[in-house]
């Protein structure tokens, strides 16, 4: 979490026009949030790791999608204080099912009540671990009609190809993976403003490699979207 500071002063949002972002904000993000998302962002813009939170014009995205593609089974990595896992949770019909995995509960404890209260924490079943051993024995265990229909990962930003390489074989056929953060904050296209932390330029060197990668990977279809400070969908096609 530490490589994270400093951060605090640059904006996630990549459109150039903070009145833009805040028309759309006002006009077709914030009228559609549920009331239980709305309490949990604005709890979460007060932690000390606010900006890890993911922002509600991603999550409105991420809804459409998985309603969109009717998902029922979801994995999710890096989970903070359970914006998207909670945006997730309310899309899925009510058999739906989301593996949530976060290193620190204690985050995930800050957006429960909210969780709870919305009615949706049967749907969950959240997994303090961390990611990659856990993703190893899921891979030893799961059955081939068993797959997820959707995976979404935001955490540790330097581990994502390895994530990715397990995820391809744990995400059925014609499922989604979606990483968030692929822009970094913009810096991913060269220069970056005066201040940037340097543990977050090695970051971006890894998103850069990342991005390279999913790029030309034969078993995906790709959009990077710049939303929030990006967003790359991969489509999983064998």
């Amino acid at each position: 979490m530490a490589v994270l500071g400093g951060l605090e002063a640059f904006d996630k949002n990549l459109l150039k026009s903070d009145a833009l972002h805040q028309y759309i904000l006002e006009t077709s993000v914030y009228p559609r949030e549920h009331e239980q998302l709305k309490e949990l962002r604005e709890v979460s813009e007060k932690h000390i790791m606010g900006i890890m939170s993911v922002p509600p014009e991603e999550g409105q995205l991420l809804s459409i999608l998985l309603k969109t593609m009717n998902a029922k089974k979801t994995l999710e990595i890096g989970v903070f204080t359970g914006y998207s896992l909670l945006t997730t949770a309310l899309a899925l019909p009510k058999d739906g099912k989301i593996t949530a995995i976060d290193v620190d509960k204690s985050n995930y404890d800050i957006g429960l009540p909210f969780i709870q209260k919305a009615g949706v924490e049967d749907k969950i079943d959240f997994i303090e671990s961390e990611a990659m051993p856990l993703l190893d024995k899921m891979l030893q265990e799961i059955d081939g009609d068993d797959l997820y229909d959707f995976a979404f990962v935001d955490a540790d930003k330097e581990n994502y190809s390895e994530y990715h390489e397990r995820l391809i074989k744990l995400v059925r056929v014609g499922g989604i993976i979606a990483y968030d953060n692929t822009l970094w904050f913009g810096s991913v296209a060269g220069s970056v403003e005066p201040g940037f932390p340097m543990q977050a330029l090695e970051i971006r060197d890894f998103l850069v490699k990342l991005n390279k990668s999913l790029a030309s990977d034969p078993r995906i279809e790709i959009s990077q979207v710049c939303i929030g400070d990006g967003l790359t969908l991969c489509r999983r096609i064998s």
